[in-house]
């Protein structure tokens, strides 16, 4: 059997658990990530799997993909996937958004929910595109915003594993290689 050959862009605690679960499955081989910064959770996870680590600025190039890779997921990412970055990969580049795309695209779309007092929020699987946050969205599911519910609470308890739960359930159900 053919493992799929992912590159995970991306920080903090999703990119982490996206690394992490790929990780456990046989059918998976993580080719590279790229966080931020060497010190970022996702870095150091890699470090200790010995994946090649890709640092990105604001823009992820060509020239930063590995050759073969089958699609890049991006998690938690701030960094704009350039076309040639995502023509580079098979299957293109597949990302997560913290909202019901497509309301609320950008940087800070849990807190302009959670400031307009939406009690149903949720977050969107998409194919990655030329613009922020405007491509197919594959998948989306939502949570209640409840009364004790703080901006924090939102993003860690709620929207960052919900997340993780799109990209696992994406990865089991239409990549099979």
């Amino acid at each position: 059997m053919n493992k799929l050959k992912v590159m995970i862009v991306g920080q903090k605690w999703l990119a982490e658990k996206l690394l992490a679960w790929c990780l456990t499955q046989s059918n998976i081989e993580v080719v590279a990530v790229s966080p931020p910064n060497n010190t970022d959770r996702l870095a150091r996870l890699a470090t200790i799997h010995q994946i090649p680590i890709v640092v990105h600025d604001k823009t992820l190039t060509a020239d930063q993909v590995p050759t073969g890779v089958d699609i890049i997921l991006t998690a938690h990412a701030y960094c704009f996937v350039q076309k040639q970055a995502r023509d580079k990969a098979r299957l293109g580049a597949v990302g997560y958004h913290p909202s019901l795309l497509p309301k609320y695209k950008g940087k800070h779309a849990v807190k302009d929910a959670f400031d307009n007092g939406d009690k149903i929020v949720g977050g969107s699987l998409y194919q990655l595109d030329d613009g922020w946050d405007t491509g197919v969205v594959l998948a989306q599911s939502s949570v209640t915003v409840d009364s004790g519910d703080t901006l924090a609470i939102l993003w860690r308890d709620k929207l960052a594993p919900l997340g993780l739960d799109l990209f696992e359930q994406f990865l089991n159900s239409h990549l099979t290689v």
